[in-house]
Order: structure tokens, then C-alpha cells, then sequence
């Protein structure tokens, strides 16, 4: 019991992770119908924005979060001014476009970094372990928990009560009436591919003292995001972060009683079930489109 107990926790840690980069792909997709591939990357970007700020300026990580959340949000910015909002309604050449983006992204990273792991220290004042009995929770995986919930709090309040938040719920009810108000929809749009992106990074940097630092990290932690995501409802705060939690301890868990290949595969096909019965997710999105 013990054992299944640490495993739980630690699923629920990944899985903090897991919901700040899915809150960030569900924020894009579901206000600007963008499902955007390079998404793994801005996690790449945050865990190396955090080893440069490591190393450059000895700035540990809950120092430099604020620093590493506006670096990558204003490369987010770049790309949809840039590439995106040229691309809107051709949901083919923006997945294409995006997926191209990762790419020189990566390769950028290792021509100018190169391709060699790299490694962020876990703040000092997280290091430690609180033991319950049988149970044993790092200091560090507690934070992350709650600080994934407190980003789920400030998204929800920066969605549903402030100004910005308005217009964007103006937006993806009704585009063309919301431009009648007034309301610029490419401003509001950027901003949102900002902060989603700012949001991944903030997970590639919290991420960094529990795993190496290389160009193709973040493919991997995107592939869970998008599955969390697909699970939760597109569009769905509550969906994703139900989602996270169920995709990170069913991933620990299928681990922990079978192997990482073989949980892997029932992971996979636990949730191919869910689409076969649940095609729009847990937590289906009713705003018209």
C-alpha cells in the first residue's frame, strides 16, 4: 500500500506539470481553433530559459519564473504575429505550420546550445521530504502541486473576471459583433498565444530539477498535454484539470503494475476507449464555434 501510495503522489506531481502545458494548448485551441504543435517546444524554450538564468545570473527558479514567463511569452507572441494569424480558418496549414516551427526551433537550440544535456538545481528551500507514515513527498513535487492549482485559479480569474477575459469570451461567442464593440480580435488573440505559451514555459522551468534538459524534451511532455486535453473537453478548464490528474496517476499507475512500455500502452488504449464512448471528453466545451 505504501508503494502504490508514493506512486500516486508522484503521478500527481507529473501531473501538475502536465495541467499548466495543457492549460496553455486548451486556452489556444479553444479561443482561436489553433492546435499548435510547437507547444513542446516553448516547454523546451522555459527548462533552458531556466538553466541560462541558472547559469548566467545564478537566478534559481522561483526567482527567475516571472522572467522565464515573459521570455517565452514574448516568443509566442512573435509566432502568432509572425506565422499564425495568417493562418487562421486553415487549421491543415497551421498544424503544418506549427509542426515546421518546433522544428527550427530544436535545431536552433542545438546549433547555438548544443545537443548536450543540461541540468537546473532544485531550489535549496524546497529540498527535504515530508513522511506520513509509509509515505514519503518531496518538498519540491508539493510545491509543484500547489502551484499548478494556484495557475489554475489565475487563469480561471484572468478568463471570467477581468476585462481582457471578457473580450475574449466576446470573441469566440461571436467574432463579428465583438469587432462592432470595438473589440480588436488580433490584439486579444496575440495575447492569448502569449500567455499560452508563457504558461508552457513555466512548466519547462519547474520541470528542469526532475529531469535533463536537451532540444527534443519537450515532445514528450506535449504528447501527455494534447492526451489530457482530448480527455478533459477541448476548451474545458474543469475538463483539463480533471484530466491531468487522471492521466498522470493512471500513468503511474499502469507503471507501477505492468513497466513504462507496457503502461504505456494501457494508457493509450484506456483513453482510446474514452473517445470511443466520450468523443467530445469528459467535460465537453457547449460554446458555439
Amino acid at each position: 500500500m505504501d508503494s502504490v501510495l508514493n506512486q500516486v503522489f508522484a503521478g500527481l506531481s507529473m501531473a501538475s506539470i502536465l495541467l499548466i502545458v495543457a492549460l496553455g494548448l486548451a486556452i489556444i485551441y479553444g479561443a482561436m481553433g489553433v492546435i499548435n504543435l510547437a507547444h513542446g517546444e516553448f516547454v523546451m524554450l522555459g527548462a533552458y530559459s531556466a538553466w541560462f538564468l541558472q547559469e548566467q545570473f545564478g537566478l534559481g527558479i522561483l526567482v527567475a519564473l516571472p522572467v522565464i514567463f515573459l521570455m517565452v511569452a514574448v516568443v509566442g507572441w512573435l509566432v502568432e504575429r509572425g506565422v499564425v494569424r495568417w493562418l487562421y480558418h486553415r487549421p491543415l496549414d497551421t498544424i503544418l505550420a506549427t509542426w515546421g516551427i518546433g522544428i527550427v526551433l530544436q535545431q536552433l537550440v542545438r546549433l547555438g546550445i548544443g545537443p548536450e544535456s543540461r541540468y537546473v538545481a532544485r531550489p535549496e528551500i524546497l529540498d527535504g521530504n515530508v513522511i506520513l507514515g509509509g509515505l514519503v513527498m518531496a518538498n519540491y513535487r508539493i510545491f509543484l502541486i500547489a502551484f499548478s492549482a494556484a495557475v489554475l485559479v489565475g487563469t480561471w480569474y484572468l478568463l471570467t473576471r477581468t476585462e481582457f477575459g471578457t473580450k475574449l469570451r466576446a470573441i469566440i461567442q461571436n467574432k463579428e459583433i465583438s469587432e462592432c464593440y470595438g473589440i480588436r480580435p488580433e490584439r486579444v488573440y496575440a495575447l492569448t498565444f502569449a500567455y499560452g505559451a508563457g504558461l508552457a514555459g513555466i512548466a519547462g522551468a519547474l520541470i528542469t530539477p526532475l529531469v535533463s534538459v536537451t532540444p527534443g524534451m519537450g515532445t514528450y511532455v506535449v504528447v501527455d498535454a494534447f492526451l489530457v486535453v482530448i480527455v478533459g473537453g477541448v476548451g474545458s478548464l474543469i475538463g483539463t484539470a480533471v484530466a491531468s490528474g487522471l492521466v498522470g496517476t493512471a500513468s503511474a499507475a499502469f507503471s507501477f503494475l505492468l513497466n513504462d512500455t507496457l503502461g504505456r500502452v494501457a494508457l493509450l488504449l484506456a483513453i482510446i476507449l474514452l473517445i470511443r464512448f466520450r468523443p467530445m471528453g469528459l467535460f465537453p466545451d457547449k460554446v458555439r464555434r
